[in-house]
């Protein structure tokens, strides 16, 4: 098991004061039997209400809003947890699925046909031509194998660049250019597992890595598909890895653009336009004191 930090400050200063719609976070690491929260602090300034609930993909979502203008916003999330999965290829598959390809079981299929649409019906044919010059999706193989070569293919075929705009490029784009950024890669990522029919969804979160160790980093962004017997297992198109305990998922979602960390407006002129600041730290933590694991 092991024990980390992840602070993450979003703070917005505007050029003069303006009111405050409400705002859509999607912060809080997605909890189950791999992943346990042990504290939480969330601080935001000005005053605000707050209102938890859950999202259809049971996302926790909170929903703030502000009763008084202001010329600043700050958010800062601090949460510890305890993840689990130490062992990300220690995993099984049903028989009828080890070898790709293969159909999703009867009972499955209503409930992840939404994962199985394209990410963008244009860029199909482009994708389909991609596939087929990596030699992917035209025999029979292991259908982990076939995953892990195409999460490889995108991690070591293209230039990673970071894009600090809103929104995410279409498959067709990162092919075109060669490059993008952690969201894109994993746009792609998912578009290529839907054109070989596979379920795959976005996942927003964090990376533990030494560069998130001194903070100035972002949120990070990866893949998961749905696998019969151990269900969704994530993939990292930008590391080329299976996802373990280094990887933190905050939000899931069939579209890749649904889930920003933090989204909302506001009203104020034209000339009110923020100056944007986000700071993500990822820090690995001791045992705790009286060497408790909290094992489930």
């Amino acid at each position: 098991m092991k024990r980390l930090k992840i602070k993450h400050i979003t703070e917005y200063a505007f050029r003069e004061i303006v009111t405050l719609k409400p705002h859509r976070l999607l912060i809080r690491p997605r909890e189950g039997h791999d992943v346990r929260i042990e504290s939480s602090i969330l601080t935001i300034t000005p005053s605000y209400s707050i209102a938890w609930c859950r999202d259809v993909y049971d996302n926790s979502r909170a929903v703030v809003t502000f009763p008084e203008p202001a010329d600043s916003l700050s958010i800062v999330s601090e949460v510890v947890i305890q993840h689990f999965d130490e062992a990300p290829l220690d995993f099984f598959i049903e028989d009828y699925a080890v070898y790709y390809p293969f159909a999703y079981a009867q009972a499955d299929q209503a409930d992840l046909a939404v994962f199985q649409l394209p990410v963008s019906a244009e860029d199909q044919q482009t994708v389909h031509a991609w596939l087929a010059q990596l030699g992917l999706g035209n025999d029979t193989t292991e259908t982990f194998t076939l995953l892990a070569q195409l999460n490889h293919a995108i991690s070591s075929g293209f230039r990673y660049q970071a894009r600090e705009e809103a929104g995410v490029q279409t498959p067709a784009q990162t092919l075109m250019r060669g490059s993008g950024s952690c969201r894109d890669y994993a746009t792609l990522f998912i578009a290529a597992c839907r054109c070989l029919n596979f379920a795959a969804r976005f996942v927003s979160g964090y990376l533990h890595a030494q560069t998130t160790e001194t903070g100035n980093a972002t949120t990070h962004a990866w893949a998961e598909v749905y696998l019969p017997g151990t269900g969704w297992k994530g993939f990292d198109p930008t590391t080329g890895e299976v996802t373990g305990t280094h990887h933190i998922a905050v939000a899931v979602a069939r579209d890749p653009e649904a889930v920003p960390p933090v989204s909302g407006s506001f009203i104020g002129s034209v000339f009110a336009a923020p100056v944007l600041t986000v700071n993500v730290q990822v820090n690995l933590l001791d045992m705790p004191p009286d060497g408790s694991t909290g094992i489930p």
